[in-house]
């Protein structure tokens, strides 16, 4: 059993070799971070989105994300109810408040959600079983994936205590907890009723909205209720599918924020540092056997051979490079999520992006380095 020429060269020096895994491996290690953050901010501020009951919405023209949102008329909302095919409408209430830190006193911004108890607005763990408890005054549910900046609520809540704090100036009191998750956008979440969201900031008019659901009978077209909700409301309120809505927040956070272009940049550099690495290992490796591929020449070895033996040492290192990075970006990934709460994850689409990544990233050095060889002429070197 013949063993492979490129694998010999690569093996013959194993410092060599360790140190190329090594550096291949850290470029694996950046690039599944850069894209896993950019994928985390992508996913983590669309969850609130993905989580509502909704067919169509309605928010203003003037809004541009959840953490920018502009109040318009409920009367909008209230005037699809004519059209044939709506079943229902909720409005919601979204805004920021500081919230009070129950252990420590310090003080930290979280989003607020309100709206009707009655209504069917989300699609949330632990919120169902808990909506009766923001039916009484002042009453709020905590996102249990919220930052640990907030306090310990949710152990506080799984051991039987009375949690009350502060939310703004106003002295409210924990009823239970809700699964949403924070983002770039929102390090916690809390919901409550509309008229405790009212209490709360109170500067706010019922009147104004900031989201609008309505929900379709069975059967109806949204697209085409959508146009005829566009022709027939005034341009003071957008519509929008829920394919359109969590579209129009991806939208706000790849192109008008510098945070998706930044991790883009990050994955980049990634793979010039990794092609470097890659192309002074193998440009070394070659320049030192360049007698001996020079001896091939000279048996007859025909160049397009040892070009194919760099090609596979550069494949080999991919490989073999990628195993190790992978792996510690999974702990990465662990580790991270534990601290920020983000849902930062291992998918299957990301591990393979990042593989041919790495193939592309070993082969172009490969071809670098194979400009090398043509120096390995036998008149000249002997």
């Amino acid at each position: 059993m013949k063993i492979p020429l490129a694998w010999l060269q690569l093996s013959h020096e194993k410092m060599r070799l360790l140190v190329a895994l090594a550096g291949i491996g850290f470029a694996d290690i950046l690039m599944f971070m850069q894209l896993g953050f950019r994928d985390a901010l992508f996913e983590s501020n669309i969850t609130l989105h993905k989580s509502l009951q909704g067919d169509i919405f309605l928010i203003s023209p003037q809004s541009t994300s959840a953490i920018a949102m502009k109040s318009f008329s409920s009367r909008r909302l209230y005037q699809t109810l004519g059209l044939e095919g709506v079943k229902s409408i909720s409005p919601l209430y979204l805004d920021f408040a500081l919230w009070k830190n129950p252990q420590t006193r310090g003080t930290r911004s979280i989003l607020v959600l309100g709206f009707n108890p009655a209504d069917k607005v989300f699609n949330i763990p632990g919120l169902e079983s808990n909506l009766d408890k923001i039916k009484i005054s002042d009453v709020v549910l905590f996102d249990k994936i919220s930052r640990a900046e907030f306090g310990p609520v949710k152990e506080w809540i799984n051991q039987g205590k009375d949690v009350v704090t502060e939310i703004g100036s106003r002295r409210i009191r924990v009823g239970g907890l809700f699964s949403l998750g924070a983002s770039f956008a929102a390090d916690g979440n809390i919901i409550t009723s509309d008229l405790n969201f009212l209490r709360l900031f109170d500067n706010r008019n019922k009147g104004l909205i900031d989201i609008g659901l309505i929900t379709l009978e069975k059967g109806t077209n949204i697209e085409i209720t959508v146009e005829k909700l566009k022709q027939e409301l005034p341009n003071d309120v957008e519509v929008l599918s829920k394919e359109e809505f969590i579209n129009w927040e991806k939208n706000y956070w790849q192109t008008t924020t510098a945070i998706g272009f930044v991790f883009t940049l990050g994955t980049i550099m990634g793979f010039i540092v990794g092609t470097v690495i890659v192309y002074q290992i193998l440009y070394t490796d070659v320049a030192d056997h360049l007698p001996e591929y020079a001896t091939l020449k000279a048996m007859g070895y025909k160049s397009s051979y040892l070009l194919i033996v760099v090609f596979q040492e550069s494949i080999i290192l991919a490989l073999l490079g990628y195993v190790p990075g992978f792996i510690a970006a999974l702990g990465m990934y662990k580790l991270t999520q534990g601290a920020t709460a983000l849902p930062i994850v291992m998918n299957l689409t990301r591990a393979i992006i990042v593989l041919i990544i790495t193939l592309v990233m070993c082969s172009l050095s490969g071809a670098i380095a194979m400009r090398k060889l043509q120096a390995a002429d036998p008149a000249d070197i002997f």
